[in-house]
Order: C-alpha cells, then structure tokens, then sequence
C-alpha cells in the first residue's frame, strides 16, 4: 500500500468519525447530555428527561451554589453539553463565565422564563441584578419546568412528545403543591417571616407572608447592631415566635437574633442543594417544599 493511499484511507476514516460525532442525540444513542447549574434545574431536567437524558449537576451535595468553582471537568461537560440549564443575573457567576465554551448546546436561562424581582441597590457589590429565588414559587417554577421541556426538544426532536407528556405530569404535581401551600397557610396567626438571609421572597409573594431578612440576597454579609436591634424589637412587635435558618449557611447569625429576642430557631430550606444525607433518603424539590410548609405551619401558629 503506498503511502497516497494510506492517507487517502485515513482521511475517510477521519471524515466519517466526524460524521458519527454530529449525529443527533437519539440516533447516537448516548440520550441527550443535559448540565444543570444547581439542584432544582438538575431535578426539573431529569423528571423531564427521563432515561433519555444524562444530567449533571454542577453544584456539590452540600455546596452552597453562591460559591460554585467549577473544576476543569466542569468546563469540559459545559462545551460538550446538548443543553444547559443555568441561572442567571449573577447568582452563579462561574457558569454563566464559561458558557462562551458552549458551541451547539440549547441553553435555558431560567430567570428569562419568568417575572423576576429587581435585586435593590445595596446587592450590586455582590453581582446580583435580581432576586434569584424563583424555583422557591412552584408557579414559577412550573414555568421553568416548561422551558426546560421546550428546550430538550430542541436538542432532540424525535423525543418531543415524551418530554411534553413528563412535563406535564410533573406540573401536575407541582400543582399540588402550590394548592397545598394556598390551603395550609391560608389561616394563620401571624405572617411576618424572619429568615436569615433574603431567598423567600417570591414564596412569601406566593401565599399572603412578609419576609424579613436578618441579611439580604446574598448569605454571605455580616449584619451590624443596629440591625439586629431593629430586628429584635420587630420580632417582639410581631410576636414572632421563630427565626429561620438554612442548611447550608451557618446558623450563627439567626441564633444570635432568636437568642436576644428569646425566640426559637427552626430550619427553612432554600432547596439549593441536597445534602448526602437527602440523596440518600430519596428527597427531591416536591418533599422538601411539603417540609417547608410544615415548618411554616408550626411556626405561623397556621390552623
């Protein structure tokens, strides 16, 4: 074989490896590659997807997603991926670098797909625009869930039907949901909510609650004297009997507030993440929002 037509072999070799990479999803059998930012992008993606999508989460279990670093492995899943579903307005400021490495894939911004809350004046240092809570209203975050369907059958058209059909099987849970939380705090003795940091804005928006943060969007400030003496006497004006904290920020700052007020401290869960211990005990977005209610429940004095 001379060597004209051993270069001539390679380089249909080469055009036909080529070829098989551009294959769309389905007829390549892989199932569509789906990379989430967080937790509750990564959930909406995978009961969408179903066993036609492989999803990776970007953030941890256990990792606050205000802090993420992605790793070069990371990067890498980011420009190989068919979709990416990420949120915006600076809330994870790593993905929303990286994504110029992202050549083909159909991104969803979620905070594109719903009304958002302008973030205030004193969040600018901290990156964010607006408040990024959005999936803590199921309302909204049924409008993710569709977004993330449309998206998926961008990536793969063949499947359309199938993820129309998950996704509007897991609306009607999320319906639930939001009917539950309607119903449940529907009569309570109070609904003012202190929490430690500002992330429940749009669920208290959601059902009839005035939020107030001990810190604002971000979890990250420290709060000054005179704010926790403003906070103290509200929580006595009020008669607020808890001050939430949240799994993966450090209670330090609510304790500190429920231990001058004489008050109690209960956990609220902004579903940012699932610890190990969550994974593990089958825990998704719909039994940590009933959680969530309960909590609140107990805590409004709700009948």
């Amino acid at each position: 074989m001379t060597r004209s037509t051993r270069l001539a072999i390679g380089l249909v070799t080469g055009a036909l490896l080529l070829s098989g990479c551009g294959s769309t999803p389905s007829s390549a059998g892989q199932g569509v590659s789906v990379v989430a930012s967080f937790y509750p992008l990564a959930e909406a993606a995978s009961r969408i997807g179903g066993d036609l999508v492989s999803v990776q989460n970007l953030t941890p279990p256990g990792v606050e997603p205000h802090d993420l670093e992605l790793a070069p492995d990371d990067i890498e899943a980011i420009a190989n991926a068919d979709v990416i579903v990420y949120l915006g307005g600076g809330f994870q400021p790593a993905v929303e670098d990286a994504l110029g490495e992202a050549e083909h894939a159909v991104t969803v911004d979620a905070l594109n797909e719903v009304a958002t809350n302008a973030a205030p004046a004193s969040e600018a240092e901290q990156g964010l625009t607006v408040d990024p809570h959005v999936w803590l209203d199921p309302a909204r975050f049924e409008e993710i869930v569709r977004a993330v369907a449309d998206a998926l059958a961008k990536a793969d058209p063949a499947n359309e039907a199938t993820y129309g059909a998950n996704a509007d099987a897991y609306v009607a849970e999320i319906d639930a949901l939001d009917e539950d939380f309607h119903t449940g705090l529907s009569d309570c003795e109070r609904t003012t909510i202190v929490t430690s940091h500002e992330a429940f804005g749009y669920l208290a928006d959601a059902y009839g609650l005035t939020q107030v943060g001990i810190l604002g969007l971000s979890p990250e400030a420290e709060p000054d004297p005179r704010r926790l003496a403003e906070l103290r006497d509200l929580v006595e004006r009020e008669g607020v009997t808890t001050i939430f904290a949240e799994e993966l920020v450090s209670p330090k700052v609510a304790e500190t507030l429920a231990n001058e007020a004489g008050v109690e401290v209960a956990v609220l869960n902004p579903i940012e993440s699932l610890t190990d211990a969550q994974e593990q005990a089958g825990e998704d977005y719909l039994s940590l929002m009933r959680e969530n209610l309960d909590t609140l429940r107990r805590a409004l004095g709700c009948a």
